[in-house]
């Protein structure tokens, strides 16, 4: 059995390797008639693309889309939407230790576990070069859902948070770790690169909003619109952590502190109610109660690091690893835009759920 797929109504399938000769993604489900292009997939993709910083794997890839089918004369059929990216800069030999032991921390051994066999190259399928793939099909489905505006960021690094105080939506597009602190960015450099000179990693929190979201997308019981965002987000390589509003924090709060009290909509606006804090995340129920969807992820320190490890050959023995290769000191920054891609691909999905229930 195969589950390479995500979705309902707007389902994708992603295919591919690391060190394949390309990867991309199924897309379908997606309504007929919308304007789609190269171009309006290829900016997403350049914001995920590798070796735009020291702060990122230097293994250079163009990551440029192509649309194999689904497209016609500009607007969508209505059919299969198929997007392939080539891969071409595999240095397939820095794995030739990882074909021999396994990484502590990655899913080299999981992987073998199972299948009784792998492919080490750049992890095969357990790379997170496969979000590639998502982040394309996420960009077919923000032209789903006009409406709506995903907008994400990296929250904290190693433990180092943001201050609230300082956000800046203008800031997370102006530095190379999607931050909205300016002064947190500066301090981020000097962490980042401790870590990359020493042959470790970092851990990275992001945080996610989703604006526009209308009232009443998503569903009791076991299509929750919530659910839903969390097992999408915890479908991410190196994804430890989703929480939805307040989250964990919400535990430690009493009812009336954790209530969203809501009073009449000004007159004239003819709107739904008017919220006076938001924490549950925009979601009530498992449905959208027409307030910013809010959520958090947290991403794993990468695996593959220079610092000697101990660990097991495939025959069972002692050893130790020290992963070479190009590999980034941070995965979680460039996870920022898979975490949008992601929301917007359950979004879209919810808002064909509800249109086809609800009219």
């Amino acid at each position: 059995m195969s589950w390479n797929s995500f979705g309902r109504v707007f389902r994708f399938t992603t295919w591919g390797e690391s060190h394949g000769p390309a990867i991309g993604v199924v897309v379908d489900g997606c309504p007929p008639g919308i304007a789609l292009a190269e171009a309006d997939i290829q900016p997403w993709l350049d914001r995920r693309r590798p070796g735009t910083s020291r702060f990122t794997t230097q293994r250079r890839e163009p990551d440029a889309v192509r649309i194999l089918s689904g497209v016609y004369e500009g607007h969508t059929t209505g059919t299969p939407i198929s997007l392939m990216i080539e891969n071409v800069d595999q240095r397939s030999k820095d794995y030739s230790e990882v074909a021999r032991a396994y990484r502590p921390g990655h899913a080299d051994y999981a992987y073998d576990a199972k299948y009784g066999f792998r492919d080490p190259r750049g992890g095969g399928r357990s790379s997170a070069r496969e979000t590639a793939s998502r982040v394309a099909a996420g960009a077919v489905a923000r032209l789903v859902i006009p409406q709506v505006r995903v907008r994400a960021w990296v929250e904290a690094i190693g433990g180092d948070a943001i201050d609230p105080a300082n956000f800046d939506d203008a800031q997370i597009d102006a530095n190379p770790f999607f931050c909205p602190d300016a002064q947190a960015a500066v301090r981020w450099e000097a962490l980042v690169d401790d870590a990359r000179k020493a042959g470790s990693s970092l851990g990275a929190v992001i945080a996610a909003e989703a604006r526009g979201v209308p009232a009443g997308w998503g569903a009791p019981l076991y299509a929750k619109l919530d659910s839903e965002l969390a097992a999408a987000c915890m479908g991410i390589n190196a994804v430890k952590g989703v929480e939805i509003g307040d989250g964990f924090a919400a535990a430690a709060l009493s009812g009336e502190a954790n209530a969203d009290p809501m009073r009449p909509a000004p007159p004239g606006t003819g709107g739904g109610p008017e919220f006076l804090a938001n924490h549950a995340g925009g979601i009530a129920g498992g449905i959208a109660t027409g307030q910013p969807v809010r959520l958090r992820v947290a991403f794993k320190p990468t695996s593959s690091i220079l610092t000697p490890m101990p660990t097991i050959a495939r025959d069972g023995s002692a050893t130790e690893i020290a992963t070479k290769g190009r590999h980034d000191p941070c995965v979680g920054i460039r996870g920022v835009p898979v975490v949008e891609a992601m929301i917007a691909l359950v979004l879209a999905d919810q808002a064909l759920l509800h249109r086809a229930q609800c009219g």
